[in-house]
């Protein structure tokens, strides 16, 4: 991990985007790219990268106090600082801003692991006690403004507050597109990790606590009914399910009803309407709120009074 950390201090995607590379010694060739490349600015919070890697040294430096591991946590974190916009939110990449790698990114949670990061500094959590106090007062103010552009991109549809897109304009803050078949929407997925890290707040404002209450609001108004998704031999289909509740990836921001959509970027009804590489290659449906809207919204609102 320290050899594949950019001078910039964040890390990249590539080569290990599954961390699995990390875990064996690393060859003659790849100590030569990584240190050929340290300048390189594909740095990035996709796939749990940066922050996912700072807490892993973070734990390494508890157990050995190499303070070569403490430094380059150090570095990671001023990295994730000085990523963040003004308006609270984090790109996906940072500082390589082109096409939509400049757009603040909830997909695969990406800014809700930085948000977690910044909540376990100002509590002193999962070894973020290690870290030199002057941490604690930045990762608060981060914080903050991270819950200030959540509530400030909540999407509305048709005068009402709803969830978030997998990723918002950072200027406009209005959802925006990504890859081809990613479109600008509500996300089904990516909401429920947002709603989380508003929950985690202690003393929520009368702003948060409605936030929550129209993201989980939301959430039960567009779950689908008695149907699921089966694995065929090479192919995913839609088949009836009775008592099957599940929900979709993408919401349509005018009708609130599930869409999908291929590489040619064009919207369909049905999972079947794609073609078969994106049907398989991507998570279309799922239970991601089942949890949220159920025991841990009812903590939460005996937790409050609501």
């Amino acid at each position: 991990m320290l050899l594949w950390q950019r001078n910039n201090g964040g890390w990249p995607k590539e080569p290990y985007n599954d961390f699995s590379g990390y875990k064996r010694t690393q060859t003659a060739s790849e100590i030569s790219t990584a240190n050929n490349t340290k300048n390189k600015t594909d740095t990035t919070i996709d796939n749990d990268h940066t922050v996912g890697e700072l807490r892993v040294l973070l734990n390494a430096y508890k157990t050995t106090n190499n303070p070569n591991y403490l430094d380059a946590v150090n570095k990671a974190l001023d990295y994730l600082f000085e990523a963040q916009y003004d308006n609270g939110g984090w790109p996906q990449y940072y500082p390589d801003k082109s096409g939509y790698r400049a757009r603040i990114t909830f997909n695969d949670n990406a800014m809700v692991n930085v948000m977690n990061l910044m909540w376990d500094i100002t509590k002193g959590k999962n070894n973020t006690n290690l870290l030199d106090n002057s941490y604690v007062a930045k990762a608060k103010t981060a914080f903050d403004k991270g819950i200030e552009v959540i509530l400030n991109t909540q999407n509305t549809v048709n005068g009402v507050k709803t969830a978030w897109c997998a990723q918002h304009d950072e200027v406009s803050l209005l959802p925006a597109a990504a890859r081809s078949y990613e479109l600008a929407s509500n996300s089904g997925s990516e909401s429920v990790g947002i709603v989380r890290t508003l929950m985690m707040i202690e003393n929520p404002s009368e702003e948060i606590k409605q936030a929550v209450i129209d993201a989980v609001t939301w959430f039960d108004d567009v779950k689908l009914l008695d149907i699921a998704t089966q694995k065929t031999s090479d192919d995913l289909i839609v088949v009836d399910s009775s008592g099957n509740i599940i929900w979709a990836r993408f919401y349509d921001l005018d009708t609130n009803l599930p869409f999908f959509c291929g590489r040619d970027g064009i919207k369909k009804n049905t999972l079947a309407e794609i073609e078969r590489e994106r049907r398989t290659g991507y998570a279309w449906y799922g239970n991601w709120p089942k949890n949220l809207i159920g025991s841990e919204y009812n903590s939460w609102k005996n937790k409050h009074g609501i």
